[in-house]
């Protein structure tokens, strides 16, 4: 089988079953709790300041680091899965070459990821956009601001995705693969952290802040800006200086 069709393979796998569905809802349930928070939310006192300028509401729409999470325990289902349930054999037998068999795998899984990333910010942003009529303020975020949360957390929740593929690759049981994206994509990095501050920029959330243009003021690594450079529009906001 030529690559095409075992990623149309993987694609169908993925879409045929209620997976999408349940990640669809979580996404739109954070969408429904971004909007309540614009509708009764408050800062101290008692003003709607948090949403009072374009750079709040950007950030308050910022999807990439969620979409990292989630896409990570997207990844990690959708692989464990397979063999937990040994729907992998017959996959293997149909490319006996596993590494073909495996990258396709990846791609669909990224591609799925990054649909997660691009619908959850398209969901945050709409319901956001449709709250702040209850309140003195309008959507004030551009056109070049909305792209680029939509791009960043497209290509956040690709890479989270792959991440959690890999680490159900490992485990290749739901549950472990679930606690194991957790472990790594929630748990971890702070206290990392804690343990070495220098690793701030290298924390997924930290590197998404900063694609989505969130973070503009983070110090992030040499090789962590190379990593991310290729991004296309996203690039100029990678820096080893804070702005």
């Amino acid at each position: 089988m030529n690559y095409p069709r075992l990623i149309r393979s993987e694609i169908r796998k993925l879409t045929s079953t209620k997976m999408p569905l349940m990640f669809l809802a979580v996404l739109g349930a954070i969408a429904a709790i971004n909007a309540s928070l614009v509708v009764w939310g408050t800062d101290f006192d008692g003003s709607k300041a948090f949403i009072s300028t374009a750079a709040d509401q950007q950030s308050m729409m910022a999807f990439a680091s969620n979409a990292i999470t989630i896409a990570g325990l997207f990844g990690a289902i959708a692989v464990a899965r397979e063999y937990g349930h040994q729907t992998v054999i017959p996959t293997f037998l149909a490319e006996p070459v596993r590494h073909r068999s495996v990258l396709s795998q990846l791609v669909a899984i990224s591609v799925g990821g990054g649909l997660v990333g691009l619908v959850g910010a398209a969901l945050t942003m709409g319901a956001v956009a449709l709250a702040l009529p209850t309140t003195e303020y309008s959507f004030l975020v551009s056109f070049g601001g909305v792209t680029r949360l939509l791009l960043a957390s497209m290509f956040a929740g690709s890479a989270g995705a792959v991440l959690g593929a890999g680490l159900g690759a490992i485990v290749r049981n739901i549950g472990g693969a679930v606690t194991a994206a957790v472990l790594v994509l929630i748990i971890a990095p702070p206290l990392i952290v804690q343990l070495v501050s220098d690793a701030v920029s290298w924390i997924p959330a930290t590197l998404a802040n900063v694609l989505s243009g969130v973070a503009i003021d983070t110090d992030i690594s040499t090789l962590s800006a190379v990593l991310l450079s290729p991004y296309g529009p996203l690039s100029p906001l990678l820096s080893d200086s804070p702005r």
